[in-house]
């Protein structure tokens, strides 16, 4: 099996991003530059997955094809991190989790800052330097969850970069504050080349905007395959494969709900920025049962929404008459209750089709063959109905316009 294409491009990337850390970091040493360009003698993926019998059997399992001897960006030994901690930022060595702690605090820090400096070259360089880290993870960990779906063998994933860093990282609840806060980043960036300051160079402001974009794309993604890495692991507890040494962690998702649940200030610039389908609509639904009523009776087992109402047309019919809205509206705001219904929509909507409209496991606990677009459409116009019959002081948002304009659009080619 052929390695994908874009491997390809690996090189020259990790050599453009080891040039600029070697420039702003080292200054005018070129021993350093040539230093950085030794690794580059090696590609990846250091893993994929092969099915050599796979024209033989249709039932014949895929392997996990690891290359030992590539060189890989990241080391997790605590020899290592303890001796590097007072050399975090020294780019001609790999990556341990405490650099990349910093690497994403400083992401953290930056979206703090009133004015983000766009003019500074190592800005730019650890931004790119975090997005191709976030490309060895994705790399290494998506073939192994693809096996470990078939095979729920823990062990592939349990070797995984992903888990070994996750084990060693103490800042696991700033990544999405991170990711929620960037948009401002964006939005000084672009200030900033509208009207550039004297000696102000627009060479570096404008090239932030598009690293930046892509820095928030990482970001996105290395959430993503967090979220996914806990299902799996999650799903691995469940059947008995883990054990003490593979410890416990809060699941992202949790934490995410969490915070969005008492910082609401976050949650409408997480929304926007945060665009995968799948896991938005996941936040939304569960941001939702938070505050819908419960049915009277349940068991210990049952703190979630109910299996046949756990996905997004479920939530909305918690909304289909103006008693149930009424009491949902008393500890949510409208406000919220109208971001999280349009974003939801959103996000349905932006769901492939198959996913939509009949049963598929990645997308099981949100939406498979919960009802159709057209009950979808018809619930989110109620559940606005029903909740302006609630509180007669409640103005219909633009963004909730929007999405009763989508369904009643909809709606009408339908008919």
């Amino acid at each position: 099996m052929e390695r994908p294409s874009s491997t390809r491009n690996v090189g020259g990337i990790e050599e453009n991003i080891l040039a600029i850390l070697g420039s702003s970091e080292a200054k005018d040493n070129q021993d350093a530059y040539e230093d950085n360009k030794v690794p580059n003698a090696h590609r990846f993926p250091r893993v994929y997955s092969y099915d050599a019998d796979k024209s033989k059997s249709s039932s014949s399992l895929p392997v996990l094809i690891v290359v030992e001897e590539a060189w890989f960006p990241f080391a997790f030994s605590s020899e290592i991190i303890s001796n590097e901690k007072g050399a975090a930022n020294n780019s001609g060595r790999p990556v341990d989790s405490y650099s990349f702690q910093l690497l994403i605090q400083e992401r953290v820090d930056a979206t703090g800052e009133a004015n983000f400096q766009a003019s500074e070259t190592k800005s730019l360089a650890k931004m790119l330097l975090f997005q191709y880290l976030i490309n060895v993870l994705e790399w290494d960990f998506l073939p192994r969850n693809c096996i470990y779906k078939e095979t729920t063998n823990w062990v592939v994933l349990r070797e995984s970069l992903l888990n070994m860093l996750l084990d060693c990282l103490t800042i696991m609840c700033n990544l999405y504050q991170t990711h929620a806060g960037f948009t401002d980043d964006l939005i000084c960036s672009k200030n900033s080349v509208a009207q550039p300051a004297e000696n102000f160079d627009t060479g570096p402001a404008i090239a932030l905007l598009e690293i930046g974009k892509n820095t928030c794309i990482a970001m996105q993604k290395f959430l993503v395959i967090i979220m996914e890495l806990d299902v799996s692991k999650q799903s691995a507890d469940t059947q008995g494969s883990t054990t003490r040494a593979d410890g416990i962690r809060t699941p992202l998702l949790e934490m995410i709900l969490e915070e969005l649940t008492y910082n609401k200030e976050i949650l409408d610039p997480f929304l926007q920025v945060f665009d995968e389908p799948k896991w938005k609509l996941k936040i939304v639904v569960q941001y939702l049962w938070k505050y819908i009523a419960k049915p009277s009776i349940r068991t210990r087992k049952s703190n979630g929404p109910p299996d046949d109402d756990a996905s997004f047309n479920g939530a909305l019919k918690c909304f289909s008459n103006i008693t149930s809205a009424r009491s949902t509206i008393k500890k949510i705001r409208t406000e919220v209750v109208q971001l999280l219904l349009a974003h939801g929509f959103q996000a349905h909507l932006s769901l492939p089709c198959e996913n939509r409209l009949v049963g598929d496991a990645s997308a099981s606990d949100e939406e498979t063959s919960s009802g159709s677009l057209v009950e979808i459409c018809e619930n989110i116009i109620s559940a606005f109905k029903n909740m302006k019959a609630a509180d007669k002081r409640m103005e219909i948002s633009s963004l909730g316009r929007e999405a009763l304009f989508t369904a009643a659009t909809m709606l009408s080619a339908e008919l």
